[in-house]
């Protein structure tokens, strides 16, 4: 009967599930868009001091391709790490000329006899992406936008190529991204490197380096106490990679995207259970991973072959399992699919939370998948998940859940309500909205997760394309000043139709839809998360240790300084660059 029902299932789907697959998109090296913005000129590009440039820059700029940068030599470049940190740096080349086969090299870091080797770091050639800008009024990134003239599009630099060697343009730059991933076990000390910049008509060029490595470990990510919740898009990779949905070569490809979440300290498997539950807001839309058939008889019959298939590749192919994410029970579109057996076609049962239709529809459905759970020993990692739905409609889908088997978890990432957030295992509410600090307090003790999200709503902080790239450290930093649990955000791989040249998107500012892209390639906005995300667990580290050690004075300074990355806190230091705000913090937790 599985198979059966499985193959009854790609049938209801049809051409519909490979209709997007018609152009090739790049996966090796491409052409970007041009940036038709003004720019410096032959009469600015002539005043270079060498026809080639290399030095070091900094990772909270994003340098303009066509523009020479303001960037100064400024000798060996000095950075600090605990063990098992990874730490960021770029440099900036730029040229008079066009560059044959650039292609940069780093050396193994050492420290006497101890040694970083070159294994432990990765180089990138920056690559640029179109965007746009925020609402006419400044207000955020949401609203529609199919008119892509009527917006400030330009370049700017976010892609980490994968691409070893380029051909650089003459009179432009070059960014290039360095990153370190210090071994757990690496001794302390001072280690010492070198970046090298080479090609078929320059001569080599080398910047040095130098990275402190303090006596304090960060745990494996798997282990950070920070809740993150980055919404995976399985389809977005399918159409992509033109490949068939939940084939070998589908999972093949999604394997290292998914292992960069992983990485990272990703807690939540996104699962979609019924057909478009956010209505096709993004370019690939999700379709149910459940396939569900009402017999001649009136009864129903399900399989669950394709989500059980992508939950054990995330689990243990990928190493995400603590939380499985149903979405939803409250849709967009209040339009529930199934296949008819008695018409042989796709049905849909439009029905609202609190009628009997959609009581029924669900409340069948729910009681077998508790059933399948349990028998896959997945039942308490499981939550049925709903977004920004109204506190009504919330009351009655949690009756709905709650009658089909009370030991359901539900979560939430909507608007705080104290009528119904007792029953939510896991809320997430909006960036400038708080938990009332005793609801926060009971939560904590009967083990539920609160956490805070952000959006498009969001003008600051944002990890848009035209962000500045120490937004990102700043909004993960904000979960933890404000008495968060961790943080969500909606998409991470909704890739719009050209996502390596062009990060605009019909409804949302650009980059809103995702922050790695297809290769798979990391982004200046993705490491900078990255960032913020270990300096989370740095401070979930020493407030610990400095209660532990009734050490007042240090503790007060560390939570004064983070309490800045609050709203009303950065309003009091009069907007104070959230660069700076991130720099001086770094400072204070390396030295503690």
């Amino acid at each position: 009967m599985k198979k059966m029902l499985f193959l009854s299932a790609l049938l209801a789907c049809g051409p519909a599930c490979f209709s997007q697959q018609a152009e090739k998109f790049p996966l090796g090296d491409y052409v970007e868009l041009t940036d038709t913005k003004p720019h410096d000129g032959d009469e600015v590009w002539s005043k270079m001091t060498a026809p080639v440039r290399f030095c070091w820059g900094t990772t909270d700029v994003r340098y303009k391709k066509l523009n020479v940068p303001d960037v100064k030599a400024t000798g060996t470049l000095r950075l600090k790490a605990w063990k098992g940190e990874r730490v960021n740096a770029q440099a900036v080349l730029w040229t008079q000329k066009e560059l044959e086969g650039a292609e940069i090299a780093v050396s193994e870091l050492k420290n006497g006899s101890s040694v970083i080797p070159a294994s432990a770091v990765n180089t990138y050639f920056v690559r640029y992406v179109m965007t746009d800008e925020l609402n006419k009024d400044g207000s955020g990134g949401c609203g529609p936008r199919e008119n892509k003239a009527e917006w400030d599009s330009s370049m700017v630099a976010d892609v980490l190529d994968i691409v070893r060697v380029r051909e650089v343009q003459a009179r432009s730059t070059q960014p290039v991204w360095l990153n370190v991933w210090v071994p757990a076990d690496a001794r302390p000390g001072k280690y010492k490197g070198t970046l090298t910049v080479s090609g078929k008509n320059f001569e080599a060029m080398k910047l040095p380096f130098e990275i402190e490595v303090v006596n304090r470990t960060l745990p494996e990510p798997q282990k950070w106490a920070f809740h993150l919740d980055l919404w995976q898009n399985p389809y977005a990779v399918a159409r992509y990679y033109q490949v068939p949905l939940w084939s070998k070569e589908h999972f093949d490809a999604m394997r290292p995207i998914m292992k960069m979440l992983a990485n990272v300290g990703q807690r939540a498997i996104t699962a979609s259970i019924m057909h478009k539950p956010w209505a096709g807001q993004t370019e690939d839309h999700y379709d149910s991973m459940i396939f569900r058939m009402k017999k001649l008889d009136g009864t129903w019959v399900y399989d669950y072959t394709v989500f059980d298939k992508w939950v054990e590749f995330m689990m243990n192919e990928v190493g995400i399992k603590d939380l499985i994410s149903c979405y939803t029970m409250i849709p967009w579109a209040l339009s529930f699919d199934y296949f008819d057996q008695a018409t042989n076609r796709v049905q849909f049962i439009k029905a609202a939370p609190g009628e009997e239709a959609y009581a029924e529809y669900w409340g069948t459905f729910l009681k077998d998948f508790s059933r399948h759970l349990r028998e896959k020993g997945w039942f308490e990692k499981t939550a049925i998940s709903m977004d920004e739905r109204p506190m009504e409609a919330m009351r009655e889908a949690i009756k709905v859940i709650k009658a089909a088997d009370p030991e359901f978890k539900i979560t939430l990432a909507g608007n705080y309500h104290e009528e119904i957030q007792g029953d939510l295992y896991y809320l997430s509410i909006p960036y400038g909205n708080q938990f009332p600090e005793e609801v926060k307090a009971e939560r904590e003790r009967k083990g539920q997760i609160s956490t805070v999200y952000t959006c498009c709503t969001e003008a600051f902080p944002n990890t848009f394309t035209f962000s500045e790239p120490a937004e990102a450290v700043w909004t993960v930093l904000h979960a933890v000043a404000g008495g968060y649990d961790g943080y969500l955000r909606w998409a991470v791989n909704s890739w719009p139709m050209d996502p390596l040249r062009d990060s605009r998107f019909r409804t949302w500012a650009a980059g809103d839809t995702y922050s790695i892209y297809p290769g798979p390639r990391s982004s200046i906005r993705f490491e900078r998360l990255v960032e913020g995300l270990q300096d989370c667990e740095k401070i979930h580290i020493l407030r610990e240790e400095l209660a532990a050690k009734g050490a007042n004075g240090k503790l007060k300074k560390l939570n004064v300084k983070l309490s800045e990355f609050t709203p009303e806190g950065w309003m009091k230091t009069n907007k104070k660059s959230p660069a700076l705000m991130v720099s001086e913090l770094n400072a204070l937790l390396n030295e503690m």
